[in-house]
């Protein structure tokens, strides 16, 4: 009998394994609708849905392995991010879905969210004023017009799959809809800024990197709390705070 592992569980959701089945069990029903909806219109690989039955979504295994994890290693070759790379030129250049996604937030509630992690991450002694000030600054690269495309919304490395110099898969679309490119872009490459040129190579075009690397300090500044609330280790080697202490 196939052992259940937990690969991911706090108090929103929680993901098991059994076998080639993967088991997304989520209290808030619109993500799986999100997720369901994003994945038959996204012109990438994307996992098989075997069954649904709220709050439970079961889909298949994908063959191949990630290219890296946060905090870990980048394991696969130039040729495998630089694959990645192309996916999401892919999904960015598709025809836009109905939702607005979680890289759609407007900048007006951007700027109020990040003020208020700021302020959090000072005044409990999480982090030291200069490094929030700093990525703070370096943040606001981000806030400018943009154009909506298809996006994942939670592009994590680990959210990629790639065989050789081929994505077999990309999962986790529950935050997925219209939205800035370029964070799609930034959330891959957190963490691994060394395999950017990579990614870019892949994507064909070219997009300003200080929009990225605002990404990277904009995204880490705001995850820190939730991170630390749901039992997660910002702290680790090559995870957020890394993130914003490399832009000091």
């Amino acid at each position: 009998m196939d052992e259940v592992e937990v690969v991911v569980s706090h108090s929103e959701r929680a993901t098991l394994r059994v076998g080639d089945v993967f088991l997304k069990v989520d209290a808030d029903q619109s993500r799986l609708d999100a997720e369901v909806e994003a994945m038959a219109l996204a012109p990438v690989p994307t996992p098989q849905v075997l069954w649904r039955r709220p709050p439970a979504l079961a889909i298949a295994a994908l063959p191949g392995t990630t290219v890296g994890s946060l905090g870990g290693p980048a394991t696969g070759p130039p040729t495998a991010w630089a694959a990645a790379g192309a996916a999401m030129r892919t999904l960015h250049d598709a025809p836009l879905p109905p939702r607005p996604g979680r890289a759609g937030r407007s900048v007006a509630s951007l700027v109020v969210e990040l003020d208020d992690e700021c302020e959090w991450l000072v005044t409990h002694g999480v982090l030291p004023a200069d490094l929030v000030t700093r990525n703070r600054q370096v943040a606001e690269a981000a806030f400018r017009p943009w154009t909506p495309a298809f996006t994942h919304g939670d592009l994590q490395v680990a959210h990629v799959f790639v065989d050789g110099d081929e994505v077999t898969g990309i999962i986790d679309w529950s935050e997925a809809g219209r939205g800035d490119a370029l964070y799609d872009l930034a959330t891959f490459t957190l963490g691994h800024e060394e395999r950017l040129d990579d990614v870019m190579a892949g994507y064909g075009t070219d997009v300003d990197l200080d929009v990225i690397r605002g990404w990277w300090s904009l995204r880490s500044l705001l995850v820190i709390r939730w991170l630390v609330q749901h039992g997660f280790d910002p702290f680790a080697p090559g995870c957020e705070v890394d993130v914003l202490k490399a832009r000091m």
